[in-house]
């Protein structure tokens, strides 16, 4: 009941909200009579602050029409390269012509960005895309919500999330394919590719690894104790919900987007509360572009998702309860999940000094599992001052952190990948309905 009483919620606050929106543009609009009036710039901020707070936020586009290389604009159009039932793969292909003095960006190593499914779209990924267009070919994962998918197509496991990596993987082609993987993700694209290298099939040239809970046991942070706090039961009575009959996947059991946004802003509400406050106070003194960055962080940052129940069960149970897979305990459609098998693919780990969704360590403890990489095709890197955004998004992302990944990958883009053993057919998972 409880996603139907959210629904009737905000379907009242509706009305509420296009007033809200209204009375900021009467208020704040240079040709209307009302932003004459004294105190009109307060009355247009308090306006927009109470319909910010109250909108739906869709799903953002991820708007990368094109970037600069070498001083030159190069057009890029969004391309879906595959598309699942509950994943499209999206490409970024660049246009360019030998003109452009840019010939050598044909020979720009591919590189498959696996985006988190864990609240947020993949959009929130859009500065790491930015940035790897400069010296790549760009992959990424855009998972799709939940209550978008018809019930029909059937359950989502984690060993479902798994076999649809391999197959992105597959579809590219790993030949000159580097694997970037953004926190949740590590943990099932470590055993995507484990899995693959146990079945003898040819392997991405590397895999980057970011901020991601390989092994919980490691600083234990706050969102790590919440997942071990309550027993499994606790969480399929308490945070799984149906999906109402307004949207396309009525009656799947999911895991809602607004209680995950809950779960975001209830660790760190005084920061939530600071930033609306500021963002009043820029509108009432005219500090358009301060407000223009708030708007831009929060209509990433409110458009959420919502995760299928038995994905979501899973990834509790084997990431943060039981820890199965630095256990070496982990069966992923009746196959064992085994990183030393894993050679000839380079690997970097990437972790925030400050990060407080995966501590230290956690991300690091690949190396402890791929025992059987090089040691000179591994390197870990820990970025000083930086939090759990910070590794992927903004100054320290592009200036600090890029710079190494883009040196890590081209130093193993050459490297001949070894000829593959051929594959026996891999087992489906079974779906739970």
């Amino acid at each position: 009941m409880l996603y139907q009483l959210h629904e009737f919620w905000r379907a009242g606050l509706a009305p509420y909200t296009y007033w809200a929106d209204a009375g900021a543009k009467m208020y704040s609009a240079q040709d209307s009579w009302l932003s004459a009036l004294p105190g009109a710039p307060r009355t247009a901020a308090a306006f927009e602050l109470m319909y910010r707070l109250g909108k739906d936020y869709e799903k953002p586009e991820f708007g990368i029409h094109q970037i600069e290389v070498e001083g030159l604009s190069i057009p890029v159009v969004e391309r879906v390269a595959l598309e699942k039932p509950f994943c499209r793969l999206l490409r970024f292909k660049r246009y360019h012509d030998q003109a452009d003095g840019l010939a050598r960006m044909k020979d720009d190593p591919t590189v498959l960005v696996v985006a988190p499914l864990s609240g947020h779209h993949a959009t929130l990924l859009r500065d790491t895309v930015r940035t790897l267009l400069a010296d790549h070919k760009v992959y990424i994962t855009d998972w799709t919500d939940a209550r978008m998918v018809p019930a029909s197509e059937g359950a989502f496991t984690l060993d479902d999330y798994i076999a649809y990596v391999q197959e992105f993987i597959r579809h590219i082609g790993v030949e000159r394919l580097h694997v970037i993987s953004v926190c949740q993700p590590t943990v099932p694209v470590l055993a995507a590719i484990s899995l693959m290298a146990a079945r003898g099939e040819a392997l991405p040239k590397s895999m980057t690894m970011m901020g991601g809970p390989i092994d919980t046991r490691q600083s234990p942070t706050s969102v790590n104790n919440l997942a071990t706090r309550q027993p499994l039961w606790w969480f399929e009575n308490n945070v799984i919900h149906t999906v109402p009959a307004n949207y396309p996947g009525a009656g799947r059991r999911v895991y809602p987007g607004f209680l995950q946004h809950l779960g975001f802003v209830a660790m760190n509400p005084e920061r939530h509360s600071t930033s609306h406050w500021d963002f009043y106070q820029d509108l009432v003194k005219g500090d358009l572009s301060s407000a223009q960055s708030h708007r831009k962080f929060y209509d990433e940052y409110n458009a959420v998702l919502d995760m299928p129940a038995e994905y979501y069960l899973d990834t509790i149970r084997t990431v943060f309860q039981q820890q199965l897979l630095p256990r070496g305990l982990w069966d992923v459609a009746g196959e064992r999940v085994d990183p030393s098998k894993i050679q000839g693919c380079a690997l970097l780990t990437i972790e925030g000094e400050l990060d407080d969704i995966s501590g230290q360590g956690q991300t690091r403890a690949a190396h402890e599992l791929c025992t059987g990489i090089a040691d000179a095709d591994r390197k870990h890197l820990t970025v000083a001052g930086a939090g759990h955004y910070g590794i992927f998004s903004g100054r320290r992302w592009r200036t600090q952190v890029y710079p190494q990944v883009r040196a890590f990958i081209a130093a193993h883009a050459g490297k001949p990948t070894a000829p593959a053993v051929k594959a026996p057919p891999a087992k489906k998972a079974t779906p739970r309905r």
